[in-house]
């Protein structure tokens, strides 16, 4: 069996499971706070979720090691991400701020700052990208 009927199968019977749920969900009582059926959709959802998860993050881990470049470029993009959250706190200011009747500390309003700052420049250069893409396209 290859791996596209696995996951067929595996989808056939989630649908049918998930069904099941739902008909008994619907022909339970109408009190959603004295409905028993809520509390085991939302772990079931976790499972699905968690199982999902963890397939993709296999996946992409073997292909990222079983290819040398691609395993390259990625660490070379970890890194650049990196960069750009150490100068985001870098830049950061770390004074007390009064909001709303609470003090906030310098290290949480320095964190609040880091995170605008690494949208602010992730922004940017997102934006620069998209004119340089289309500045390219026009020059040809």
């Amino acid at each position: 069996m290859n791996l596209h009927k696995i996951t067929k199968i595996a989808m056939i019977i989630i649908a049918v499971i998930s069904a099941v749920f739902l008909g008994a969900l619907m022909g339970s009582s109408d009190d959603a706070a004295n409905n028993k059926w809520i509390s085991p959709l939302i772990n079931l959802s976790y499972i699905v979720f968690a199982v999902c998860l963890l397939i993709v993050l296999i996946f992409v881990l073997k292909n990222l090691f079983s290819n040398k470049e691609t395993l390259k470029r990625a660490l070379i993009s970890v890194a650049l991400f990196t960069g750009v959250l150490v100068i985001s706190y870098l830049l950061a200011g770390s004074g007390d701020v009064k909001a709303n009747g609470i003090l906030y500390s310098g290290s949480t309003t320095k964190l609040v700052g880091a995170g605008l700052n690494a949208f602010y420049i992730l922004f940017i250069i997102a934006l620069g990208s998209m004119v340089w893409a289309g500045f390219t396209k026009i020059k040809k």
